[in-house]
């Protein structure tokens, strides 16, 4: 009896599955109360015994032993050190957990223009560019004196220090030079873009943060078109969407470019010049698909119609595509798109579907650009291929997109009625938004008969929609896009959908 009492300290501090029954109990009153019991247990039941002595001294020992072990694990290092660290440790392993969120006064932009077109491209610049916000500067080949007093309204802007007698590439690659020399203090990622890429700001910072700006990261989008990634790279960040580079690697670059300049001076563009100079760094792109080069032309409405479930963060070659929205030239399309973005960046070009199962009718929204409503029943899976209302880059190169795309059609139940983004306005009630309502009407007739699969129920007489969507700021980020309902269709001629989030084991069809 005396050795199992003398033994139960000991025995519940190894014993983990005791342990884990005994977790708020004091391990080291047990041990000497064991001890305790066993002495006095011992010294009843031998009272009579020639034995006595000896049993008294093996208690006493126990005893002993047991105030040992007590001192022993109340200073335990091991134990307490695995209490201590083990928080410390959780925190440091999860370095991407920046201490202070990122802003946009975190991001230096560099922008490389060129003097000849800056009359036609400023206002590309000037419709995200915002005064004592953003940080960055335009660097253009040569002074621009007929353009002097230089507008606050644009970036600052410096002359390239190489532009006599210089590749126009090489001048190009070594603006992430200049505007590391130029700005390097607190500062956590440089962008780098052309003077005709659109950036939208909060979505651009949305992006970033996911990262950790100490590591090294390169981070853009390669193009749409086949042949110029066959052209140039895959794996390469074009600069016309614009590219990020965390600031060790853009330090990293700004010590070594003339090393690379040196070595791949024969390279055809300074983007694939650049890509070349971060893989000697042992650095991959990281890709983002919201950074669009636009290597298309013509009407580019059925990609941005089915834009994928990412924040819109550039938009790059305008001026090779057609306006945005019909009637109206380049520069008022994006002061229009502009409306939309300023009220909710993070839903911009966000598509939705949702059906009208009485009449049959589909919907696909493209929040702040446009609606689409089919008058036949059609799968999610298929509204989310764009429509090929698009060329080619390079006229005969197949494949051609490195999109899968749905052709046009004549075919009543495949063709969409088209409504374009109208207007945006705020409602709520003391002082607060409550939700934001876009108008969308259409711009062109349909000109086809109805669709007669499920019945003749044609929607020819809708002139507008309207659009209901929470404050709230959208997160795609491991999310699914958002339900709507439609929640009125036939008064004045309009259409009410409801934007809301999906439940949780909700299908769309």
């Amino acid at each position: 009896m005396y050795i199992f009492f003398s033994s139960c300290g000991i025995f519940i501090r190894v014993n983990k599955k005791i342990s884990k029954k005994l977790i708020n109990t004091n391990y080291s009153v047990i041990q000497f109360t064991c001890s305790f019991i066993s002495f006095e247990m011992l010294t009843k039941t031998h009272k009579k015994s020639r034995t006595r002595k000896v049993c008294k001294y093996i208690v006493i020992t126990s005893l002993f032993l047991s105030i040992f072990f007590i001192l022993i694990f109340s200073i335990n290092p091991c134990y307490h050190t695995t209490r201590i660290l083990l928080p410390n440790f959780n925190i440091n392993y999860y370095k991407n957990a920046q201490t202070t969120p990122i802003n946009i006064s975190d991001i230096i932009f560099g922008i490389a223009g060129n003097i000849k077109t800056w009359d036609t491209r400023k206002h590309y610049i000037e419709s995200w560019w915002h005064q004592n916000v953003t940080r960055g500067f335009l660097f253009l080949d040569e002074a621009p004196i007929q353009h002097l007093p230089w507008p606050p309204t644009s970036p600052p802007v410096r002359v390239s220090s190489d532009h006599k007698d210089v590749p126009y590439t090489i001048r190009m690659a070594r603006v992430i030079q200049e505007t590391f020399e130029a700005e390097n203090r607190n500062v956590r990622w440089y962008v780098m873009a052309d003077d005709d890429t659109i950036f939208f700001l909060e979505n651009l910072v949305d992006i970033l943060k996911k990262y950790d700006h100490e590591g090294y990261y390169y981070v853009g989008m390669n193009s749409e078109a086949v042949i110029s990634n066959t052209l140039f790279s895959f794996t390469m960040g074009f600069g016309g969407a614009g590219v990020a580079l965390s600031y060790p690697l853009a330090e990293a670059l700004a010590k070594n470019l003339d090393v690379c300049l040196n070595k791949y001076r024969k390279l055809h563009g300074s983007d694939q010049i650049l890509q070349s100079c971060v893989s000697d760094f042992g650095v991959s792109i990281t890709q983002e698909k919201g950074f669009h080069q636009i290597d298309l032309h013509g009407d580019i409405s059925g990609l941005l119609s089915a834009h994928p479930q990412t924040p819109l963060v550039s938009l790059h070659h305008l001026d090779a595509v057609e306006p945005l929205f019909p009637a109206m030239d380049r520069q008022q399309s994006l002061n229009h798109l502009m409306k939309s973005a300023k009220t909710d960046q993070s839903r911009l070009l966000q598509q939705s579907i949702c059906y009208h199962h009485p009449k049959n009718w589909s919907f696909s929204l493209s929040w702040g650009y446009s609606v689409h409503i089919y008058e036949k029943n059609i799968p999610s899976s298929f509204l989310q291929v764009p429509l090929q209302t698009f060329g080619e880059w390079r006229k005969g190169a197949r494949p051609a997109f490195m999109v899968n795309t749905r052709g046009l059609s004549r075919d009543p139940c495949e063709t969409p009625h088209v409504f374009y983004f109208d207007s945006v306005e705020e409602s709520g009630g003391g002082g607060k938004r409550l939700e934001v309502v876009t108008t969308y009407v259409r711009r062109l007739p349909r000109r086809l008969p109805p669709c007669l699969v499920n019945g003749n129920h044609s929607a020819d007489y809708v002139e507008k929609i309207l659009v209901i969507s929470p404050v709230k700021r959208l997160v795609t980020e491991g999310s699914r896009r958002e339900c709507c309902d439609i929640i009125q269709m036939e008064k004045g001629n309009a259409t009410t959908i409801k934007l809301r989030p999906c439940m949780k084991y909700e299908m769309i069809g």
